[in-house]
């Protein structure tokens, strides 16, 4: 009896103990205490509760949760639910800390607090929201602005992530957390230059907020406005901006943030601005992006995102089967994504491997039908590439929901004009009006009204056959716009036109149609149009002219009356008897007598002096056409100034002939009685 006294009041002294310490906040000497109470009594529920609070006040998660699963007996999950699920929730376990949760007998404002943020991890955005709402509703404390904020936090990822428009809250942006919030809902709807503002908004309460505290020095304030910062760089990258996203980027990593996350996202966009350049620092930047606890910070579109990065910088450092394998990878995990085999087929058309490419896509397409129309865009890239239009057509024209598009049409008749395939290019024209046709029809319940597209298809395929010369085809389609507006005089002229190759007295009667040359004239001040900014030619004003200046202008303008034409010069040697050529005004190699130069013509002009002649006059020069003297080669420099009129060479032009080989024999002189080098 006296030992157990002696031990109750060992432990009344620890138990006070574990109280002062936890009110100082001091958890790792309380636990201590503790200790020393489970050595008294070991199964004692509130000291185990109180071991497992002090380990996860110290960070010790792991230990925490270990504890409470060895004491499953004492520690039920009545008592601990929230600690267990805290715990798990620390240790990245979310699926289980969200079972936890929904096996507690009973719901605690605490378990919904962390319930919003299991949900909020899990994606579940819809969930959370309606969480968050039912908390706001039914909590009065000092978190409500916490509770505000990560209310705003849910509806800006669903703005982003699920492309939804962000419901007005109705709350008061007081805090930068919130404008920070508000800003990431606008970027997601693509207002971004709104985003902006709200972001300048964010960051100066921001700095307000922490300059009130004198402990908070500017290393702080600016390491929180990182997120901020990173998030406006990501504006400008957006708005084609990319030097000064790239700049606010960089200056952010230098600033070396604890957020993982943060810098995960900041070296991917940083990637996707480098593109396939500068890899070297893309290489460097990927490195951000693999660091331990990213994938627990992002969502999972984020992660996704830098893990194609990764396999297109693969790709465009040449790191083939890298790319292939982190291809395969997203492949697998996410079948339906059209990016992952994109990016394969990109890397076996650097390696050349078209038909495989094209192969590979094809298969892709059938696997998945509803993605198949932007597979099959690629597909027909890859046969334009190839040279195969023809075959880029079939493909295009295989997608069905595109087939009637403009743009669509547009495409398929340039690529059959291209290649000179007109029947074709009708046909393509054809479909399409029908397509609009059937369409309308359904819509209407049998009335016939065109839209604009269907008129417009129309009227471009009427164009196409006028250009073509299919006339009888284009008038059906001239008929048809005229009805639908026969005040059309365009069309109507169009009409008459094609008709009256076809069929002259049907444009006759369909002139009658045409307006009167009265109705059709313009009312245009001429003068205001010469005298426009715009006009090539400006008529001058006429002045008032009196006296003098009067009788000169009409003394100019009666010589200007007296002069004659001039008869055209003929050339000396003209006969009038001999008929002129009629090829004369060609050049003589367009002249139909035109056989080119002799071929040996060329040979004879070859010089054959030394470097610095000229080969004018060498015929006249050449001794050995005459027969008075032997065959001698010309000296150098001999026909350097022939005249025009004469063959005799000026004495001060010639060189005496034993110059040149005085010269050599002086030079071999010096060669041998030279005995050093250089």
């Amino acid at each position: 009896k006296m030992a157990a006294a002696a031990g109750a009041g060992a432990a009344a002294g620890l138990w006070s103990e574990v109280n002062r310490c936890g009110q100082n906040g001091d958890f790792a000497r309380a636990l201590k205490s503790v200790n020393k109470i489970l050595q008294i009594s070991k199964d004692d529920v509130t000291a185990l509760q109180c071991k497992v609070v002090c380990l996860i006040q110290n960070g010790n998660f792991k230990e925490a949760l270990g504890i409470i699963n060895t004491h499953t007996k004492v520690l039920t999950s009545d008592i601990i639910a929230f600690e267990k699920a805290y715990c798990e929730y620390r240790l990245n376990r979310i699926e289980s800390a969200l079972k936890t949760i929904q096996g507690a007998s009973q719901q605690t404002d605490k378990l919904k607090e962390l319930y919003g943020q299991v949900l909020y991890r899990l994606e579940r955005y819809d969930d959370c929201l309606a969480a968050y709402r039912d908390l706001i509703r039914n909590s009065q404390d000092e978190y409500e602005e916490e509770r505000k904020t990560n209310l705003s936090a849910v509806v800006a990822a669903k703005s982003t992530w699920e492309n939804v428009v962000p419901e007005d809250l109705g709350l008061r942006e007081a805090t930068y957390e919130l404008c920070y919030n508000s800003a990431c809902a606008l970027i997601g709807q693509g207002k971004l230059s709104e985003a902006m503002k709200k972001l300048q908004k964010a960051e100066e309460l921001c700095r307000q907020s922490l300059s009130e505290d004198s402990d908070v020095t500017e290393e702080d304030i600016e390491a929180e406005l990182a997120i901020i910062h990173g998030q406006m760089a990501y504006i400008m990258q957006l708005q084609g901006r990319t030097e000064d996203a790239l700049q606010l980027y960089n200056q952010i990593i230098k600033l070396k943030p604890t957020d993982v996350g943060l810098l995960a996202v900041i070296a991917n966009n940083i990637i996707t601005i480098n593109k396939d350049q500068n890899v070297f620092d893309s290489k460097k930047k990927v490195k951000l992006t693999n660091a331990e606890g990213v994938e627990h910070k992002l969502s999972k579109k984020q992660l996704q995102a830098i893990e194609f990065n990764k396999a297109l910088l693969a790709m465009y450092t040449n790191q083939a089967d890298q790319c292939r394998k982190l291809s395969a990878s997203l492949q697998s995990q996410s079948p339906e994504h059209l990016l992952p085999v994109l990016i394969q087929a990109a890397q076996l058309c650097r390696e050349k491997q078209h038909a495989k490419a094209v192969a590979l896509l094809q298969d892709f397409a059938d696997q998945h039908p509803a993605n198949a129309a932007e597979i099959k865009l690629t597909m027909a890239q890859l046969k334009i590439a190839q040279g195969s239009v023809t075959k880029a057509c079939m493909i295009l024209r295989s997608i069905e929901e595109l087939q009637h598009k403009p743009g669509m049409v547009s495409a398929l008749v340039t690529m059959y004009s291209h290649e000179e395939d007109i029947d074709s290019a009708i046909e393509v024209f054809t479909q399409a009006i029908q397509w609009y046709q059937q369409f309308q029809a359904s819509q209407t319940r049998g009335a016939n009204p065109k839209s604009p597209v269907h008129l417009s298809l129309i009227r471009e395929a009427a164009n196409f056959k006028l250009k073509h010369g299919r006339k009888k085809e284009a008038i059906s389609d001239l008929e048809e716009l005229w009805k639908q507006n026969p005040k059309d005089v365009h069309t109507l002229a169009q009409l008459i036109s094609a008709y009256s190759l076809v069929d002259p007295e049907k444009a006759k009667v369909l002139s009658k149609h045409l307006p009167s040359s009265d109705t059709m004239s313009l009312k245009v001040d001429v003068d205001a149009l010469e005298n426009s900014h715009g006009a090539t030619y400006v008529r001058k004003k006429a002045g008032k002219l009196t006296g003098d200046n009067q009788q000169k202008e009409q003394g100019q303008g009666e010589v200007k009356k007296k002069k004659k034409k001039k008869k055209g010069k003929l050339p000396k040697n003209y006969d009038p008897k001999v008929t002129p050529d009629p090829e004369r005004w060609l050049p003589m190699r367009e002249r139909s007598y035109y056989r080119g130069r002799k071929k040996g013509k060329k040979k004879e002009q070859v010089g054959k002096g030394t470097q610095g002649s000229t080969t004018a006059g060498s015929s006249e020069l050449d001794a050995s056409r005459t027969a008075s003297s032997p065959p001698t080669s010309p000296r150098p420099g001999s026909a350097a100034a022939v005249s025009a009129t004469s063959n005799v060479i000026p004495p001060r032009h010639q060189k005496p002939a034993g110059a040149a080989a005085t010269k050599k024999k002086q030079q071999q002189k010096k060669k041998k009685g030279a005995k050093g080098g250089w």
